[in-house]
């Protein structure tokens, strides 16, 4: 349903949600005492996840602060939720941090630079997303040995590109937006001219990045037949139970297909399937690799299987209208990016669980973040700040966003200082983490057994 209101009347409505939330009111944190436990909130969510993968989740995100800032998506979902927001609601991604942006390819085979991970899309302010992109260019910043004034103004890069993207956008008709993509022949020449073979390289990294490619890596012949290799823990050839489920759970996903996909789909054959972990936050999910082949076994295509639960906002957002949590990342991904994976689908699995299906390897990349030189990473933050920006003004009203950010600097310096401050509470959670990893004897470690390793639900 089109929203009422000409552009003109609906900047005017975003321009006076200011009196609701000063753009100024943005560079707020929660007060300390009223964040809840971040270990207890990590404790929380290993209940349903597989107790031998949870130690590896905390070991992962042990590594440092930025690690611990990607798996921790539920610790900032409850921060942002306990501050004012806006109320101007878009699709979100709902873990935009620098990593969760990255290279793919579109059905017509152009690279594409975009949002990746989609786990946590729901409806939702808009500026929860700018906060979490923000906040991890000022982790990654500091990692990264810069100063606070560096990491203060990438931060703000990233928030600037998002309000100028989004008032260019408001500019242009409906059509012009949904197509706007960007694409990575348009990167290049926007790198500093020393940084450019490094990027070359990265994207031709991404090209070669294909189910082909993952043949020769993933998989060997076993008694004559194709076989995924096992590599424990972080990829190991699923029990007889897993493989029966998958096998189940692949009718039900394919149902989840458009008409042309199904026909696509039905010329490919299930070879072999195993468990995979994958990322920082999401391991200990349940998540699968299916080998399937074509014509013959060196036509391959990889798909990965992983579960989906209740978004992380949706205790301050509201329950997603989508009753399956598969079709919810689906969907958002389908609204969120320019272009999407024409095998992404959904389906139900034992116990009512549910999960979504994509390709794995389809000239997918990202960036190596760890090592960029402050000018790299502003200039990485600011291509993360318009490509947020794109996505959102697909699904919000992007007439009320560009009117309530304006045009002067005021959101994007309130922003910049918001994730200043967030690196501290990152630097002081990340702490908290350690120490009950190390000192589980303690009474922070007695208080939370899962930390060790829970038994939680399989």
């Amino acid at each position: 349903m089109a929203r009422p209101g000409s552009p003109e009347e609906r900047a005017r409505r975003g321009r006076a949600r200011r009196k609701r939330l000063p753009r100024s009111g943005h560079a707020l944190t929660p007060p300390l005492e009223e964040r809840p436990d971040p270990v207890a909130v990590l404790a929380a969510q290993a209940v349903d996840r597989l107790p031998d993968l949870v130690p590896l989740r905390y070991a992962r995100m042990a590594a440092g602060p930025f690690p611990f800032l990607r798996g921790a998506a539920a610790v900032m979902a409850a921060d942002l939720g306990a501050l004012p927001h806006t109320g101007l609601r878009v699709q979100l991604c709902g873990d935009a941090h620098l990593l969760n942006f990255g290279l793919f390819a579109s059905p017509e085979r152009a690279l594409l630079f975009d949002l990746n991970d989609f786990d946590e899309t729901l409806p939702g302010p808009f500026e929860w997303d700018v906060k979490r992109l923000a906040a991890s260019v000022a982790v990654a910043a500091r990692e990264n040995g810069h100063g606070d004034g560096a990491a203060r103004r990438s931060a703000e890069v990233a928030a600037a590109a998002y309000r100028r993207t989004m008032r260019r956008l408001a500019g242009l008709g409906e059509l012009a937006v949904w197509y706007e993509r960007v694409d990575t022949a348009e990167v290049l020449p926007l790198v500093r001219r020393r940084n450019r073979e490094r990027v070359a390289a990265e994207l031709a990294r991404a090209r070669r990045r294909t189910s082909l490619q993952a043949l020769q890596k993933l998989t060997e012949e076993v008694d004559g037949r194709l076989r995924i290799r096992s590599d424990p823990p972080l990829l190991e050839p699923a029990k007889s139970v897993d493989e029966e489920t998958v096998e189940r759970v692949f009718a039900d996903y394919r149902a989840s297909l458009p008409e042309d996909r199904r026909l696509l789909l039905d010329r490919f054959r299930l070879e072999d399937t195993a468990r995979k972990v994958v990322g920082v936050g999401s391991v200990g999910t349940r998540c699968f690799v299916v080998l399937l082949t074509g014509k013959d076994a060196g036509d391959p295509l990889f798909l990965q299987v992983k579960e989906a639960g209740p978004s992380v906002l949706e205790p301050w957002a509201g329950a997603s209208r989508r009753r399956h949590a598969g079709h919810r990342v689906v969907a958002g991904q389908r609204l969120l990016q320019a272009a999407s994976d024409i095998f992404l689908g959904w389906a139900t699995g034992p116990l009512g669980r549910h999960f979504y299906w994509r390709q794995l390897r389809d000239m997918k990349g990202s960036a190596e973040v760890s090592d960029m030189d402050p000018l790299m990473l502003e200039g990485y933050a600011r291509l993360c700040g318009r490509t947020l920006a794109r996505a959102h003004a697909r699904t919000g009203d992007r007439f009320a966003i560009a009117g309530y950010l304006g045009s002067g600097d005021g959101f994007d310096r309130a922003v910049a200082a918001f994730a200043l401050d967030y690196a501290d509470l990152t630097l002081a959670d990340h702490a908290a983490l350690t120490a009950a990893l190390t000192d589980t004897d303690t009474p922070t470690g007695a208080a939370h057994p899962s930390v060790a390793g829970p038994r939680g639900v399989q």
